[in-house]
């Protein structure tokens, strides 16, 4: 009986350590903004990754679990950016990277992985180029170029005159020559243009002059979050919308978690955009219905946070196909050629040429649904865009 016992006790502990060798980490390192004046996107891209590991750590291979590990880039600061990075890839040992609000921090970041070889995917910054610096470099966020040029086609068929006010740095210098191109194609006039230092909070000097112009239209880009918020009350404090002025640009002027800040000066609005909260689309009901149980009732999930559960359903596809037993190159193979039908903002893929998302543009206006302020889906103004910019300047 007591060597029946012992045998069973070692056969116990033998597939203990059995399930021990055979279980398979895969570490994500996340680098997202924490800290600082610009910590509101950060949270967003937060909120959208730990929504995701907690409702879907069990769709993964048996035996196989992601373990993120998040680090505070401060916002825009490319060399805290890069230190990051190496500290994960070098120390960490991470199989993916992920994450970054700004710009500036991928673009940093992304020649970094080409030596690694470790898979970056990008949940939000935007600039275009970022994929050339790195064969490891995945996006499922966006482009401006992506929203920016066709609004400008749009906003031909409707305005004449159009005034451009830009943040000076790369994705608002994008949006700019997006917006600029389409609208010129479509016969616009563009009669001025600023970049505004994105430091900056105090946009009257620009409204005003920007009315006094009087243009049909503003095209705008800001940062999404407190910059747009005071870019927007600006604008209706110094009267553009009482004397005409319509106020249009991509979606990061009016997004969805902090619309309601804005009040009733963002009142139609009108944005192009790939993704808006108020979206009716049985996933994206689903999503915001999950991030409200998880985060408040009167919270709204914003553009971060869907590109941030995008890029970890990117992951975690990656980490399926390969069975928990992750190689870089394969890794970059799949994401290559990832394609999704139940994202929250509609169908979406990774273009293989350029390693860019692919996604429907919707045209949005600011409406008060439900007794809150929502970006209504007007129309779809592109289905399946690839970055147009990359389909005009092809890398040579």
């Amino acid at each position: 009986m007591r060597f029946k016992t012992l045998c069973c006790t070692m056969v116990a502990a033998l597939a203990t350590i059995s399930g021990l060798a055979t279980a398979q980490t895969i570490k994500v390192g996340i680098i997202s903004t924490y800290s600082g004046p610009t910590a509101g996107q950060g949270d967003q891209l937060d909120k959208g990754f730990k929504l995701y590991l907690k409702l879907n750590a069990d769709k993964l291979p048996p035996g196989v679990k992601v373990e993120p590990i998040f680090r505070d880039d401060t916002g825009p600061n490319p060399e805290n950016a890069k230190r990051l990075a190496q500290e994960l890839m070098l120390r960490d040992k991470v199989q993916f990277i992920a994450g970054v609000v700004w710009t500036p921090n991928a673009a940093a970041i992304a020649p970094m992985t080409k030596e690694a070889k470790v898979p970056f995917i990008s949940a939000n910054a935007a600039g275009v180029n970022i994929p050339y610096s790195s064969p490891y470099f995945a996006r499922v966020s966006f482009t401006l170029w992506q929203s920016s040029y066709p609004l400008g086609k749009w906003a031909a068929k409707k305005f004449k005159r159009v005034y451009i006010a830009v943040s000076d740095f790369a994705p608002g210098h994008e949006a700019e020559e997006a917006f600029t191109r389409g609208f010129k194609e479509g016969g616009g006039e563009i009669i001025g243009s600023v970049r505004i230092p994105l430091a900056n909070l105090d946009f009257a000097p620009y409204m005003q002059r920007i009315r006094d112009a009087k243009p049909d239209a503003l095209f705008a880009f800001n940062p999404a979050g407190k910059q747009a918020t005071a870019a927007m009350k600006a604008y209706g404090d110094l009267g553009l919308a009482k004397a005409g002025i319509k106020y249009i640009g991509p979606g990061d002027l009016t997004t969805d978690e902090e619309l309601q800040n804005m009040g009733d000066v963002a009142l139609g609005v009108i944005t192009a955009h790939h993704y808006s909260a108020a979206g009716d689309r049985p996933a994206n009901k689903a999503f915001v219905a999950a991030y409200k149980k998880e985060y408040g009732a009167n919270l709204f999930p914003g553009f971060m946070a869907v590109g941030a559960w995008d890029a970890m359903d990117a992951i975690f596809h990656a980490i399926r196909v390969q069975k928990g037993k992750v190689d870089p190159d394969k890794s970059m193979e799949i994401l290559r050629n990832y394609k999704s039908s139940n994202s929250p903002r509609g169908p979406i893929a990774i273009d293989p040429e350029t390693r860019d998302i692919v996604q429907n543009e919707y045209l949005r206006e600011v409406r008060r649904v439900g007794g809150v302020l929502a970006n209504v889906e007007i129309e779809t103004i592109a289905e399946m865009i690839k970055d147009p910019y990359k389909q005009l300047h092809p890398k040579k």
